[in-house]
């Protein structure tokens, strides 16, 4: 008689042998969220090198508070056209630093919160319910808001801001978070918590349930009954990339409300409530729909990219590290 995280269990054979499987078991566990972490983290540096232009447009796009024939870009296309004439190629880059160093704990977390929340929620056959797939994918957004993307996110945009401001104040990653630190307080690295958990949430709920979801079709489909089994990278990013329109359509609302409040300007918003009406009332519905043509892009490419490189790693991992 074994006790698990189901229950009881009944088990045949000798003490020896159930004792070693259980702790072969319990170890194969807790090395997957481990793995999960390392995987996700390395994940987040090579993706956010490779979709960096397309974030900084979209930002760009949420900060042109502007209104008619005084918005300094009409477009994405246009934005990006303003931004290497000015300041070259490498001017699409400005503040990679910054998101570099908040990709990689972000992506660490999500992952590594997910594997864990898969573990205590799968069934005996390590299958997930509609309902806990996306339940763990709500976790996990929630669990990288609260620590890493907040504050990371935060830095981020007050960062690109001030460098596209006439008398740039910061000098680099860490002097922008010491003067944020130092004028703020540690709140002034948590701007906009309550929107980005919204945001982060619905992201990796919609994300996992549509990835995992698709993953178990295909399994079906192939008549597979093993899980573990890899899938084909390419496949992944093609399941990834339909992941994250569906997130996109699903909140852009929130993510420019989560902008503003972390702009150099958040000083107007009382509050994210505020925030969205303040929007709703000065620039009409369409303001919160600002950038999302780059935005539909850079996720695609990010969320697709994000699991082919996660997948890659884990299956290694499974490979070396048993």
């Amino acid at each position: 008689l074994i006790m698990s995280d189901r229950g009881l269990v009944f088990s045949a054979g000798r003490p020896n042998q159930r004792v070693s499987a259980a702790a072969a078991a319990a170890s194969g566990s807790s090395n997957k969220s481990l793995k999960g972490i390392i995987a996700g983290g390395i994940t987040g540096g090579m993706e956010i090198c490779i979709t960096f232009p397309t974030e900084y447009v979209k930002t760009q796009l949420q900060l042109d508070e502007k209104v008619g024939a005084q918005k300094r870009y009409k477009g994405p296309i246009d934005c990006v056209k303003v931004t290497v004439r000015e300041r070259g190629f490498f001017g699409l880059y400005r503040g990679l630093s910054v998101l570099l160093y908040g990709s990689i704990p972000k992506s660490a977390v999500r992952f590594g919160a997910f594997e864990e929340f898969k573990k205590r929620n799968s069934d005996a056959q390590g299958n997930l319910s509609t309902g806990r797939k996306f339940l763990c994918g709500l976790g996990a957004g929630i669990c990288e808001a609260i620590f890493a993307v907040t504050p990371m996110e935060t830095v981020k945009v007050k960062f690109i801001n001030d460098q596209n401001s006439a008398n740039p104040k910061f000098r680099g990653f860490f002097h922008g978070v010491r003067e944020i630190v130092r004028e703020q307080g540690l709140r002034g690295c948590y701007q906009g918590l309550t929107a980005t958990m919204m945001k982060q949430g619905s992201n990796q709920a919609i994300r996992f349930l549509v990835v995992e979801s698709l993953k178990d079709w295909y399994r079906g489909y192939r008549g597979d009954t093993d899980n573990t089994r890899p899938i084909p990278k390419l496949l992944t990013g093609m399941f990834g990339a339909v992941a994250g329109a569906a997130s996109v359509f699903g909140n852009t609302p929130i993510d420019v409300v989560k902008t503003r409040m972390q702009g150099l300007e958040a000083h107007k918003y009382r509050s994210t409530a505020h925030c969205f009406v303040k929007i709703w009332r000065e620039e009409g519905l369409k303001a919160f729909y600002k950038g999302t043509v780059p935005r539909l892009s850079r996720v695609c490419l990010d969320v697709g990219i994000t699991f082919m490189i996660y997948d890659s790693f884990m299956e290694l991992f499974n490979k070396i590290w048993k």
